[in-house]
């Protein structure tokens, strides 16, 4: 089942019946943003330009392809080839995953109408059996593209950092930590992520 705006909200209200911290940001921040993102191969390249670097960053460089490549698709990632990727200043390991990523998906090897299809965990191995999705990416593409409730992005630094400053730890949860803690959150852990990111947007900010 698919997370709308309404399950959102009623997932975000059941959370914070269950966990002080998540009563908190539900008090201070409200309901948080879907975050939904269109399905295919655009959002997914979004995804792995977005991996380990900050979100401006990532955005910037995801402009600079739009403006350069026009539409993100398999077909236009490939005519532009990983030599240009690299002069656009993709990085020469993302510019690999790209083509990875854009071959998948022109051979069939990447359904994306069949991967919206699969349960998570089949969805899930379906994509990182593509080099350059880690779990990670996988994830998020299940959580943000495909608004899967109970998708919990562990290793996810934003997640970790805002769970120890509502907590008020001095050290970020390990990702096993994190990975347990989450655990209380079933099956609520995709709206659980969104409420600690956007305590973390807001936060970050003060």
């Amino acid at each position: 089942m698919r997370i709308n705006g309404e399950r959102l909200a009623e997932s975000a209200r059941a959370l914070a019946t269950i966990d002080k911290s998540m009563a908190k940001i539900l008090k201070n921040h409200g309901i948080p943003p879907l975050w939904a993102r269109d399905q295919g191969f655009e959002t997914l390249t979004r995804i792995i330009l977005e991996q380990q670097v900050s979100l401006i960053s990532a955005d910037a460089m995801y402009r600079r392809l739009k403006d350069n490549i026009g539409p993100l698709t398999a077909e236009s990632v490939l005519a532009t080839g990983n030599t240009n990727l690299r002069s656009m200043g993709v990085t020469r390991q993302k510019a690999g995953y790209f083509i990875n990523v854009a071959e998948a998906a022109q051979s069939g090897d990447l359904d994306f109408e069949k991967l919206a299809s699969e349960d998570d965990e089949s969805a899930i191995a379906s994509l990182t059996a593509i080099k350059g999705i880690g779990p990670w990416t996988a994830k998020i593409y299940l959580l943000m593209a495909l608004c899967r409730p109970d998708v919990w992005p562990v290793g996810d630094i934003a997640l970790a950092t805002a769970y120890k400053n509502i907590r008020g730890r001095q050290e970020r949860p390990s990702q096993p930590e994190l990975e347990e803690i989450a655990r209380k959150w079933t099956p609520y852990r995709a709206t659980a992520a969104r409420m600690l990111w956007n305590y973390y947007l807001n936060t970050s900010r003060e």
